[in-house]
């Protein structure tokens, strides 16, 4: 006499199978979800240490790295430089790129004295001057928070993840 209420044999071997695979996509899945997060961090980070900029020290201008701004300075950009650190414009008009920020293709533009004056580290001048005071302290930029943010985040756990530990966690503590 067979027993079949549990399924054939061959049924419940593909059923596993199928799961088992499930199981190895998920996870392969995840690693590289996990790899593409780090590389985006480690651009961000590599953009924010990397990107010179021009500080107005009196009537010279000094070419520092962006990490060394602090709030109040003040930095010129033209055509072509990528804005070092978040601020507001106090002289000039420029378009500027935002994609990398807000992913709209179209251009902005940005000038001295209107409510369009603020500009975000990261993004790129595309035409003209403008000069620029800092309103970020260093490690409260955009950019310091999208990396703090793309460190930060991780995949939330399913329901039956957490019912399995949760149960693991009481099987250990049980006393026999």
């Amino acid at each position: 006499i067979v027993n079949s209420s549990q399924g054939s044999f061959a049924y419940n071997i593909a059923v596993f199978i199928i799961l088992f695979i499930t199981l190895l996509f998920a996870n392969f899945a995840e690693a590289i979800a996990e790899a593409r997060g780090k590389a985006q961090a480690d651009s961000l980070r590599k953009t924010r240490e990397e990107t010179p900029a021009r500080l107005c020290v009196g009537n010279k201008i000094e070419t520092v790295s962006s990490s060394q701004l602090k709030k109040g300075d003040i930095f010129i950009c033209e055509a072509g430089d990528t804005i070092p650190s978040d601020g507001e414009i106090i002289e000039g008009l420029a378009s500027i790129d935002e994609s990398a920020i807000t992913g709209e293709s179209a251009p902005v533009i940005r000038e001295a004295g209107g409510d369009k004056s603020s500009v975000t580290g990261g993004t790129k001048v595309l035409s003209d001057q403008i000069k620029v005071k800092v309103t970020t302290e260093p490690g409260e930029s955009f950019l310091d928070k999208m990396i703090a943010l793309v460190e930060g985040a991780s995949r939330q756990k399913t329901p039956n993840e957490i019912a399995s530990v949760s149960y693991t966690h009481l099987r250990a503590h049980e006393t026999p």
